[in-house]
């Protein structure tokens, strides 16, 4: 076995291997339905102030509002007033129990591509499955309890505005029949971006103290989780230019915390910092403002299967006669790059790293800016990917030449190294001296070969990663039945690749992977063509690996994103391209079809030994 073909099977051996382990670490996403039971808990902001429980009905004796309703409390929920919320983008309303945003759906996103899909709903009351919703208030502090405050029970009134829209606030208001008057300015922008103001006004005798906090509550986990290995959902948060992400699975390990009344982890934030919960696509993300410090927190309640994230802001000290005031923000949308990027230049620091760039991200945000570059200039996100890989080649290309004339002068060399085999015999070390003499000789590196395939493996990772995680890339379409490329192919034998009027396996199932569809085809027949540029190998071992490896490939990257395998065909066709003219420049003039050919006629007796 040359040395040419030692490193072309040890490179294609390791992209097999690391396309392989990727199945094993990285299985297909897993839904599952999660109930929505009622919860409870308490926590404390300071050693003075106590943040209530963000679920209805948890606070003893309902003591936020003094109506007694305790359990029953989560019943009423959805027969409370409402206040409307009408943006260009998003849809839902303010519940008037607990100022809660609590039903939020996102006008621009649709559930599935077909047509009359119901838009993206995102936040949810108590009562509904897997309910999801922002509360904020104030935890009571010196001179006060939870009877002072108001909390997660509280009956507020509309004290301005009538919809919630942009340049339309509305004012919620409290008063404890004590001489504190709360009050909540509620802002949204044309985006993603609430604007929340609390504030408290003294009319009564003495001091208090009480800080203001904001929560995010989740009712078990989101039933739509993809659980997949490539991405996280969970907690995300930022704290003074340290990203942490936490996952669903490792909030029960949190150790319990008296003060907070449950498991629970505790970050104090010196100047910057944000807290929420990511989804695939969404996310919710309490925002002080820029330069506070605060208490952040995330825990979870095993008792009732809760998750729950605070941001919890310095004890306030009101005297009588004053008044005290905190902004603080709450982004709750879809994590768009362009959206995202634009809070961060406005101040909020690290936000645009709330996207799940993984572990090549040095790779993965430059490929992502410049595909949304692309795609902003051409409009098709199908065409954008194979414009992409272009430019990547391109990109690529010097090393590509190197690699490529060294392969042609390898194979120049043939004969004389099959010359030092025969005079060499059985001994091995003689003929590796006399290999790597010539090789000095004519400045040829036999490795230069695997250099281009091994390159593939980051920019293939971090161009799936681009394509499952960004939202940019979901649903969207590039021609014929290819109407969502971060799904697999929506094509297969079984229905003539999309000619015949009846449906395709459903994707993920053992037909969908046998009965695979015209991308998964047109990949296996680039790689069997890219194969072809050299003859096959006369050893039986390597023969074989070589033919059965395109068809393999084939079936394994036939359930990946269609985009991805776009991208996967493109590159074997530009590859392909590349390596022939620059082999023809070289003096080496591949003969494809006459390989080809081979490949079809039976083996040589001297073969089949």
């Amino acid at each position: 076995m040359d040395d040419q073909n030692k490193n072309l099977i040890l490179a294609t051996a390791l992209s097999f291997l690391v396309i392989l382990g990727w199945f094993i670490f990285f299985p297909p996403p897993e839904t599952e339905t999660v109930d929505a039971p009622p919860t409870g808990q308490v926590s404390q902001a300071t050693p003075e102030a106590s943040v209530p429980t963000a679920a209805p009905g948890a606070e003893a004796g309902s003591a936020a509002t003094g109506t007694g309703q305790g359990a029953a409390a989560e019943e009423t929920v959805a027969d409370a007033p409402r206040v409307a919320i009408d943006t260009p983008r998003l849809t839902g309303s303010i519940s008037l129990q607990g100022g809660r945003i609590d039903d939020l759906s996102l006008k621009d996103y649709h559930e599935t591509v077909e047509p009359g899909s119901p838009i993206v709903k995102m936040l949810k009351p108590v009562g509904d499955a897997g309910a999801y919703y922002a509360l904020y208030g104030w935890a009571p502090g010196a001179g006060l309890t939870l009877d002072d405050v108001p909390g997660a029970n509280t009956e507020w009134r509309l004290a301005a505005g009538e919809v919630l829209g942009v340049d339309s606030p509305v004012t919620l208001s409290w008063d404890n029949g004590k001489g504190l008057t709360f009050r909540r300015e509620i802002a949204v922008d044309a985006d993603y971006m609430f604007t929340i103001t609390q504030s408290v006004e003294n009319t009564g005798g003495g001091t208090v103290g009480l800080a203001p906090y904001g929560i995010l509550a989740r009712h078990g986990e989101p039933a739509d989780r993809k659980k997949f290995f490539i991405l996280h959902e969970g907690v995300v948060s930022m704290a003074d230019g340290e990203l942490t992400e936490t996952d669903y699975k490792d909030m029960p390990d949190f150790d319990f915390q008296a003060r907070e009344g449950a498991r629970a982890e505790v970050d104090q934030v010196e100047t910057d910092g944000w807290i929420g919960f990511t989804d695939h696509y969404w996310m919710s993300t309490l925002i002080p403002a820029p330069g506070s410090a605060f208490k952040q927190v995330a825990k979870y309640d095993e008792r009732r299967d809760i998750y729950q994230t605070e941001a919890v802001l310095p004890t306030e000290t009101v005297g009588e006669g004053q008044t005290a005031s905190v902004t603080t923000q709450l982004f709750a949308g879809a994590k768009e790059w362009e959206t995202i990027r634009a809070y961060e230049n406005a101040g909020i620091k690290g936000f645009i790293d709330s996207i799940d760039w993984g572990w090549f991200f040095f790779l993965t945000k430059p490929i992502f800016w410049l595909l949304h570059n692309i795609h902003n200039l051409i409009g098709n996100m199908g065409w954008s990917i194979i414009a992409l890989t272009l430019i990547l080649k391109a990109i690529l290309f010097p090393l590509a030449f190197k690699s490529y004339v060294s392969m042609a002068k390898m194979k120049e060399l043939q004969p004389q190294m099959e010359k030092l085999k025969e005079a060499a015999g059985d001994d091995r070390a003689k003929v590796q001296q006399g290999m790597m003499e010539l090789y000095k000789k004519e400045k040829v590196n036999p490795a230069a070969g695997c250099l281009p395939i091994l390159l593939q493996i980051p920019i293939f990772f971090s161009l799936y990663k681009v394509i499952f995680v960004t939202i940019e890339l979901r649903q969207t379409a590039w021609f014929g039945p290819f109407q969502d490329l971060s799904a697999p192919d929506p094509t297969s034998i079984m229905n003539f690749f999309g000619l015949a009027p009846w449906g395709a396996p459903e994707p993920g199932t053992l037909a969908a992977t046998v009965l695979i569809g015209i991308l998964p085809l047109l990949l296996g027949i680039s790689m069997f063509i890219q194969q072809k540029l050299n003859p096959a190998p006369t050893d039986p071992t390597q023969k074989m690996i070589f033919a059965w490896m395109p068809w393999v490939f084939m079936f394994m990257l036939g359930g990946f994103a269609s985009g991805l395998v776009v991208y996967w065909i493109t590159n074997n066709t530009i590859t392909f391209t590349q390596q022939y003219l620059i082999m023809r420049s070289q003096g080496y003039k591949p003969d494809v079809f006459g390989n080809i050919m081979q490949t079809f006629k039976r083996s040589a007796p001297e073969d089949k030994k």
